[in-house]
């Protein structure tokens, strides 16, 4: 059953040009969006709130307004949850700025569970890629809920680590929850619903808008304990995410790699800025120990990387000796192995079968690390 608050909640939200450095005043200073309607044009007035806008509360867009309540009625797991209610997660409460209202679809008791959010590019490395999956896989083996933005690369590989593990996941969208982006995630996002929740401050209806993106990270950060940066470039909303992690008191986490590698670049720099250097999942947790108030669950050891190549001839394992750790084209092992170009090619293939090396766009070949 609707609370009024919520009904009032949702009409605050729906009452055009009502900012939300606005309806964060009227709750401040009326405690909750349902006194704060009750006080009427006196009370807000009274409170500071401009006359331009005087007129306009609680003249919600009564179309819109009837769209939140459907939506909410549609079954158990549709939930509003509404700032200065108990109900709302108190981390992201104590931020500079919490979002008014969340709509949630899912476990909403999730966002008080402890978390760790995961970030990083959309374009990731293969090896980026499968550390994304692999790291959020053991922190959801661990009992830790893993947010991330349901966006390509880097978060949908966190989402799916955690699911894989048959683990929570919490996904932050930069639409209403009525919509998916980008819609290859469609699937992806009802099974995120299944089994944990899908989160968003905008109300239905919201298309995915380019400045709601950046706007929707201050929440990722905010309901989590720590942020790990997988791999970002200096200039990217990675960073971004980070930064509002580390002024709202949260620690951040980077993975380093090859200098030779534009997407390690914001790593190294976050690194440099004070963020925890992490090689394996148990890093976090062993910085995070003081924070959770629960025993870790049983887990098999994090992620280690091992290579053993004693199946391998000694030119073939000359040619991956010489590929080291980055992508790099068949011409380019070419010259450093001194090899022909049909020789190396036959060898990449033969690797390739093995599942020793991998190809990927642009003609590139690149090591697999295995994980044990």
């Amino acid at each position: 059953m609707l609370r009024d608050d919520d009904l009032a909640a949702l009409t605050l939200l729906r009452t055009q040009g009502l900012s939300d450095g606005l309806y964060r005043h009227l709750l401040t200073n009326f405690g909750t969006a349902a006194e704060a309607l009750r006080v009427g044009v006196a009370g807000w007035r009274a409170s500071g709130v401009a006359t331009k806008a005087l007129g306009r509360l609680g003249e919600p867009d009564q179309e819109a307004l009837r769209k939140d309540l459907d939506w909410l009625a549609q079954g158990d797991n549709h939930h509003l949850l509404s700032l200065g209610h108990a109900d709302y997660p108190p981390r992201l409460a104590a931020i500079a700025d919490p979002p008014p209202v969340l709509f949630v679809l899912g476990d909403p008791q999730l966002l008080n569970s402890p978390a760790v959010a995961m970030v990083g590019s959309r374009n990731p490395t293969p090896n980026g890629r499968e550390d994304a999956q692999a790291f959020a896989s053991y922190l959801a083996r661990c009992g830790l809920v893993v947010i991330s933005g349901l966006a390509e690369g880097v978060d949908g590989a966190a989402h799916e680590g955690a699911l894989q593990a048959n683990g929570p996941t919490v996904a932050v969208c930069g639409t209403g929850l009525d919509r998916v982006y980008p819609a290859r995630h469609r699937e992806l996002a009802h099974r995120i619903a299944r089994t944990g929740a899908l989160i968003s401050e905008f109300p239905l209806g919201t298309p995915p808008l380019a400045r709601n993106f950046p706007r929707r990270n201050r929440i990722v950060s905010g309901l989590a304990l720590g942020v790990l940066v997988v791999e970002a470039a200096l200039r990217s909303g990675s960073l971004i995410t980070a930064r509002q992690a580390m002024e709202q008191g949260r620690e951040v986490f980077a993975i380093p790699g090859s200098i030779h590698n534009p997407l390690a670049r914001g790593c190294h720099a976050l690194i440099r800025q004070g963020a925890k250097l992490v090689e394996t999942g148990a890093d976090i947790l062993e910085e995070l120990a003081s924070q959770l108030d629960f025993d870790i669950h049983p887990s098999p050891a994090p992620a280690q990387f091992t290579e053993s190549f004693d199946d391998l001839d000694e030119k073939t394992r000359h040619v991956l000796a010489v590929m080291g750790y980055e992508s790099v084209t068949v011409d380019t092992l070419v010259e450093r192995s001194g090899l022909t170009a049909e020789a190396v090619s036959s060898m990449l293939l033969v690797m390739e079968i093995q599942g020793v090396v991998a190809s990927a766009p642009g003609g590139l070949y690149y090591r697999q690390t295995k994980r044990l």
